[in-house]
């Protein structure tokens, strides 16, 4: 017999598997030894009362064998001779589960991917954090893996209807991620990790056919009346496909010049700006598990809990100001994608037991906004679509002047900001470049700074102890999403204009994370599939 449980347990309880087996057998009012497996279907900590307790459902069996784990994974077939081939721009999440559901239907995808292979990428990080130089291709946001490899691998989404989130997690489960990210309320593999996994996935495209090329930075459209038919890329090759999946990521700014230099439909799209705010990680953790009775944090008794985190948002004269991307037990890292410019992003290794929490804090921007605020230094338009694309290289490009150079941050220490004090030194932190200390009102935009001002006060109130000095400030935090959305048709998905064109996932303003950019990925594919009558 098999049962679905649901249980409460202490936090030892829940990592303990003879614990959870005699919680099994009282709840269904067997012996332990009647047991004879199970496995976690879901998992979530509950801190809201005063002893912290984990919510488990679990599949049970009793007196026959062991339950087996479904695992839903993507199941390839040899495409090495198919009769159809899509070009896939970007190796990014997108990329990578649009070219398995092809490959699954029978279709050879053709991967372009502009920076190189998540190996090698491991050398300019290095470059960009210690030496200050960055490779326009091969960054924190270009190479393969897309983004989301060098940032984290948070894997939840608040959205279920583009897709399968089950068989997005087995995928990853597939090829090497940890079982756990199938029950865990807030799955996350590790950067890591992340590269091993990202890895096994391109030997699988290959293996079955597939053809991946990596440094291969798409520089043009083919077109042929109103149909795309290829791609030409900057080493001078040419690359012909039945259809093109644009899935560049929100940092590919030369692709949107390239749309609209080609009269190409693009347009403007609100994104959010703001700043990384960095806590020692015992703050957060004193926060959110203080007043638990069974949890002495004090003691370091934290063995059983993760380290903790936090969502918060704020509205500040009708403007949202929320957390983005919050990275327990992590490290802020340099983003940047040209010189000149600053960048910063959160990631956490699997194990997140680095001493600092950071989180992305940002408030809203509006077309309204990015155009008051560049107005006065430039003659772009209103109308422009790249308008808010060139207010965020704006900040950026301030953000780095006020650094000093070398891709060292400007910082203020938290309760300095919202005083307006420049803070005369500042606390250790965890970004490698280093730290300026300066006054941010100076730096960012105005309606920026103030309305993050206000919110970290009522952040303070929400969460006794948050609004600190030893928490740091460091900017900017300015690729949150795409400021550029790239048309499709609901129906077909593809592009408004251009036939075969398939603008998908973050950098077409359609997706926000690695799930989301997956399951769009899986979504455009199938689109194609059934276009192409497969």
């Amino acid at each position: 017999m098999q049962q679905t449980i649901s249980l409460k347990l202490l936090p030892a309880e829940a990592a303990d598997p003879a614990a959870i087996r005699a919680a099994i057998a009282v709840s269904l009012g067997k012996q332990p030894n009647q047991v004879t497996g199970f496995y976690k279907t879901k998992e979530s900590i509950d801190a809201r009362s005063s002893n912290i307790y984990v919510h488990l459902t679990v599949q049970a069996s009793i007196d026959e064998p062991p339950p087996v784990r479904p695992v839903a994974a993507p199941r390839l077939r040899q495409v090495g001779d198919a009769k159809h081939r899509v070009i896939v721009i970007g190796a990014g999440p997108a990329g990578l589960f649009a070219a398995l559901n092809l490959m699954e239907a029978g279709i050879q995808p053709v991967i372009v991917e502009r920076g190189k292979d998540v190996r090698s990428r491991r050398r300019d990080l290095a470059a960009l954090n210690k030496e200050g130089i960055v490779n326009a291709d091969s960054n924190y946001c270009f190479g393969e893996g897309g983004a989301g490899t060098y940032s984290d691998g948070k894997l939840y989404t608040r959205s279920n209807k583009r897709g399968s989130i089950d068989k997005i997690l087995g995928t990853f489960v597939t090829y090497g991620a940890e079982e756990k990210i199938l029950y865990q309320a807030h799955p996350h593999i590790g950067t890591n990790k992340l590269p091993h996994i990202i890895t096994s996935i391109r030997k699988a495209i290959v293996q079955h056919g597939g053809l991946y090329f990596f440094d291969e930075r798409v520089d043009d459209l083919l077109l042929h009346g109103d149909k795309v038919t290829g791609v030409h890329t900057a080493s001078g090759n040419t690359y012909k496909g039945d259809a093109v999946i644009l899935a560049t990521g929100h940092s590919a700014r030369d692709v949107f010049d390239l749309l609209k230099r080609k009269k190409i439909a693009i347009e403007s799209k609100p994104f959010a700006l703001g700043v990384r705010v960095e806590h020692p990680q015992a703050i957060i953790n004193n926060i959110q598990y203080r007043r638990a009775r069974n949890h002495d944090t004090s003691a370091g008794q934290t063995s059983y809990l993760p380290p903790a985190s936090y969502s918060l948002v704020h509205q500040v004269n009708q403007k949202g100001v929320f957390s983005f991307c919050m990275c327990p037990g992590g490290i802020i890292a340099p983003a940047a994608t040209s010189p000149g410019e600053l960048v910063v992003n959160g990631w956490s290794p699997s194990k997140r037991n680095n001493p600092f929490a950071n989180s992305g804090m940002v408030v809203e921007v509006s077309r309204q906004d990015a155009f008051n605020s560049l107005k006065k230094g430039t003659t772009i338009a209103e109308e422009d679509p790249l308008l808010l694309m060139q207010f965020q290289r704006k900040v950026e490009t301030d953000c780095f002047e006020a650094g000093g150079g070398g891709f060292v941050a400007p910082a203020q220490r938290l309760i300095d900001f919202v005083t307006h004090k420049t803070s005369a030194t500042l606390p250790p932190c965890s970004y490698i470049p280093g730290l300026s200390a300066v006054n941010l009102h100076q730096v960012l935009p105005g309606f920026v700074a103030n309305s993050l001002a206000e919110a970290f006060k009522a952040f303070g109130k929400k969460m006794p102890g948050y609004y600190t000095n030893d928490a740091v400030l460091v900017a900017t935090e300015s690729r949150t999403s795409s400021p550029v959305r790239i048309p499709r048709d609901p129906s077909t998905l593809e592009h408004v204009q251009v036939k075969g064109l398939y603008p998908c996932a973050e950098g077409a303003g359609y997706a926000g994370g690695i799930v989301s950019a997956a399951m769009d990925g899986e979504k455009v594919a199938k689109a194609i599939t059934a276009k192409l009558g497969y």
